[in-house]
């Protein structure tokens, strides 16, 4: 596509967002609202519209080459992932559940549910390839110095005797010699037939028109049904009856626009260095040609207000301090009165201030205690009277900022001239000369403030008085230090660098490399009845599709962007807890994968016997997580991460010590802060042999995985097999196949797929097609999920502080009446009762 395109796709994506900054400010009332089910539809409408805009602004800064365009689309798509991840956390507070459904909302505005998927920024990846393929090399040259990978993976060969070998070969001659027999006896048996029927005809020549018609008539006939055949193929693919044909091959068109991509990529590349390059350039010259004249202008500007103050008031004016802004104050359009007047009541009010402090320090002290208490009981209080209020938004203002960017310089910018979309230097211009403006004022400051004084000793013949405000500015500063300092964690290896702490980890098998894999790889159908189902309170299962979308927000955008982690609600630790083979794993990679984060192992099993004691465990979590600080974006994975908080250590696992993390790991998360890029995922097939208060401290945002239902199973099997060099048949086989896999994994269906396609049975193929019988064979002797288990993980969750939260609102949902009567008769009626059981 085109430059033009990707503009018009910027200038859609720019108008949607200003019709929706317009409508956020305008919903912005300060009655709050207690109807909920209208609050969720206006929040669940704002999130669809900003995955809408978020689809368009990804795309457009991917593709734009022009270095300028890409500073103001990065800001407004920054500020759009953070407004999502924000309305996000709206609606989980709303609902009290992390799973929400859009079907109404997409059929009213005519939707896919591919449109609001998120998208994974592809620049997360793209502006760090240099570093990340420097890392990977790293990371395999230590594991082969270790000896844990081998330089080429050796294929597997079983080794045979002799006589083994002579068997195979004596096997196979005597079947070739087998073949060759029977070929020779058919062709006797022939010969003998031909010369059977020759003596009942009687030796009559043969008829040749007759044999012309009679081949014409078949192949005709041969022909038209394939003809017919193709038609109907075309037909059923075009209605989605049928899938496409999987073609083996790239075809020419796709390496055609893998190709246009690359050079995009290398264009932009060069755009960007070259605008590196101007802004460097651009600022010497303004200073060298404008710089002189600015100085003249500020100097006789501040001269003549020099003037003008003592020509009022009788006397020269005080020098505004630079941390008040220096010479901008008296460019900010005041007269000299005003300015004398603000630089006074600002001495009076620090004066004031220095003096009250001293007294109210201790009252405040005892006040706050108290009343912290007070104020939580009053917040949860006023909330459940009052209704629902929108929170304040860090996002907001950046996109505003954007979006006026966008509106004063690109909306009607004529861009004739600029085929090539490289850097504009007029813009460039404007840009630096506000910072020469800015450098040379703060120059001409000091200058002034000298001939100020000057002025001062020879027409005032004042003395140079110190100003004691600056003093106490001072000593504010010490008082201010003498706050609580937060207990930093002793660095335990302040000698040692980031190299080979990053080595010692990789030998440890601590620093594991992650699979690539890519979250689009996780397959799964959207689920369309879900709002259905809760207008009728019924709680519908999560879909696969739901699962990625949580991992997307909670995992992939946060630690992609500094400045999304910093701003978003913070997520410090993620739990992914579901039966064995829905994909906890792959999706633990997946998150690496799609934001080039490095992958550390604290499973249990993976730390048992490595840094023993109380000081090799502190030495072990300070190695890890200096490091995941230092190289962020980093995951830490804790596998079975029930282990660390059983109720109860079994007697075959106690020689692990599976405990060993559980004191620690919230001291760890306390250390981390907004600008730590980390995230700790714990995955679990038995959430509940754990101790749930302790768990449900750790890993407060918790992702429930379920067994795929009917419609990410078809779609799966479809994936697998063709993935394996399988081919979809024309037989209903995919369709039977997903509802006769009802409770298996998607480890199960994988395993059937990878067992059967076998290289010997893919060659088969073209002459005995793949059938569902030969799949569900390898499927039986696998162990599905049963309903028991499933109802386990669902009383497990109930019992979660979110889950019960849930389950609350939903009662109150239904007894409105009775949550609408009077405290005091519940209460005589409950003491009633309990009486008559005494």
């Amino acid at each position: 596509m085109s430059i033009s395109t990707y503009n018009k796709m910027w200038a859609e994506a720019q108008e949607g967002l200003n019709n929706l900054l317009q409508t956020e400010t305008e919903d912005k009332s300060p009655k709050p609202l207690k109807d909920h089910p209208i609050v969720f539809q206006m929040l669940a409408t704002f999130y669809v519209k900003y995955v809408q805009i978020f689809h368009n602004l990804e795309t457009a800064y991917d593709q734009i080459v022009h270095p300028q365009k890409r500073l103001v689309i990065r800001q407004v798509l920054e500020g759009v992932m953070g407004r999502i991840l924000e309305l996000k956390n709206e609606m989980v507070e709303l609902e009290n559940s992390e799973f929400h459904y859009f079907d109404d909302i997409l059929q009213d505005q005519k939707l896919c549910p591919e449109h609001i998927e998120i998208p994974i920024p592809r620049y997360f990846i793209k502006e760090k390839l240099k570093v990340l393929k420097e890392r990977e090399k790293i990371l395999a040259q230590i594991l082969v110095n270790a000896g844990l990978q081998d330089i080429e993976p050796k294929k597997h060969i079983k080794v045979m005797t002799f006589e083994e070998a002579i068997r195979i070969i004596q096997i196979s001659e005597r079947a070739r010699q087998g073949r060759i027999r029977a070929e020779f006896m058919k062709q006797i048996y022939l010969e003998e037939k031909r010369e059977r029927q020759a003596r009942l005809h009687g030796g009559k020549s043969p008829n040749l028109d007759a044999s012309a018609v009679c081949i014409q008539k078949v192949w005709r006939g041969y022909i038209q049904m394939k003809r017919t055949e193709k038609i109907r193929e075309e037909e059923m693919i075009f209605l989605g009856m049928n899938p496409p044909p999987h073609f083996p091959r790239i075809s020419a068109s796709l390496m055609q626009a893998q190709r246009v991509e690359a050079m995009r990529c290398e264009v932009q590349e060069k755009h960007k260095e070259e605008y590196k390059k101007a802004l460097v350039a651009i600022k010497n010259r303004l200073r060298e040609m404008e710089g002189p004249d600015i100085k003249e202008s500020l100097q006789e500007q501040i001269r003549q207000w020099f003037i003008e103050c003592r020509h009022i008031t009788g006397k020269f004016p005080d020098y505004p301090d630079e941390e008040d802004g220096g010479s901008i104050v008296i460019f900010s359009q005041k007269t000299p009165e005003q300015v004398a007047a603000e630089l006074a009541a600002k001495e009076e009010e620090l004066q004031k201030k220095s003096k009250d402090k001293g007294k109210k320090g201790k009252k405040e002290k005892e006040k706050k205690k108290k009343g912290k208490e007070k104020e939580k009981q009053e917040k949860k209080d006023n909330e459940e009277k009052e209704g629902w209020k929108m929170a304040p938004s860090n996002f907001l203002p950046i996109m505003e900022e954007g979006n006026n960017w966008y509106k004063d310089v690109w909306q009607h910018r004529e861009e004739g001239w600029n085929f090539h979309q490289e850097y504009d230097p007029e813009l460039v211009k404007e840009e630096k000369r506000k910072e020469v403006k800015e450098e040379i004022r703060v120059q001409v400051d000091e200058l002034m403030r000298q001939e100020l004084k000057n002025l001062k000793l020879a027409v005032d013949r004042e003395k140079d008085k110190k100003k004691r405000s600056g003093k106490k500015k001072k000593k504010k500063g010490t008082k201010g230090g003498k706050k609580k300092k937060s207990k930093k964690e002793k660095d335990l290896t302040p000698d040692r660098t980031i190299d080979s702490l990053y080595k010692e980890l990789v030998e440890g098998g601590l620093l594991i490399k992650p699979k690539t894999v890519k979250l689009s790889d996780y397959v799964g159908e959207y689920s369309y009845l879900g709002t259905t189902l809760r207008q009728v309170d019924i709680e519908p299962m999560p879909s696969l599709a739901d699962v990625r979308q949580l991992i997307a927000l909670y995992g992939i955008l946060p630690l992609g962007s500094q400045a999304l982690h910093e701003k978003s609600p913070l997520v410090k630790a993620l739990l992914l807890a579901g039966p064995a083979g829905v994909g906890k794993k792959m999706l633990v990679h997946a998150l690496c994968t799609e934001t080039g984060a490095n992958l550390f192992n604290l499973s249990a099993s993976n730390i048992a016997g490595k840094y023993p004691g109380k000081s090799g465990l502190q030495m072990l979590l300070n190695m890890v997580f200096k490091v995941a600080k230092q190289l962020q974006p980093s995951v830490v994975w804790i596998g079975d991460t029930e282990k660390t908080f059983y109720k109860k250590v079994p007697k075959a696992e106690k020689e692990m010590e599976p405990k060993r993390l559980k004191k620690n790991l919230p001291r760890i998360l306390k250390s981390l802060k907004a600008e730590d890029r980390v995230l700790i995922v714990g995955t679990t097939t038995r959430p509940f042999d754990a101790d749930l208060r302790p768990f449900c401290k750790v890993y407060k945002k918790i992702i429930l995985i379920p067994r795929p239902d009917y419609a990410s199973r078809f779609a799966l099997w479809k994936h697998i097999i063709l993935q394996n060099g399988g081919s979809l048949s024309k037989s209903p086989t995919i369709s039977c196949l997903a509802k006769m896999s009802d409770g298996f994994t998607q480890g199960h269906i994988i395993y059937a797929a990878q067992t059967i396609l076998s290289e010997r049975r893919i060659r088969q193929l073209n002459r005995k097609p793949l059938t569902a019988v030969e799949l569900m064979g390898a499927l039986a002797r696998q162990d599905p999920v049963y309903k028991e288990e499933e109802d386990m993980f669902k009383a497990w969750y109930a019992k979660t502080p979110l889950g019960k939260a849930r389950a609350k609102a939903l009662m109150e949902g239904e007894e409105p009446g009775k949550a609408k009567g009077k405290g005091k008769d519940k209460g005589k009626k409950k003491g009633e009762k309990k009486g008559k059981k005494k």
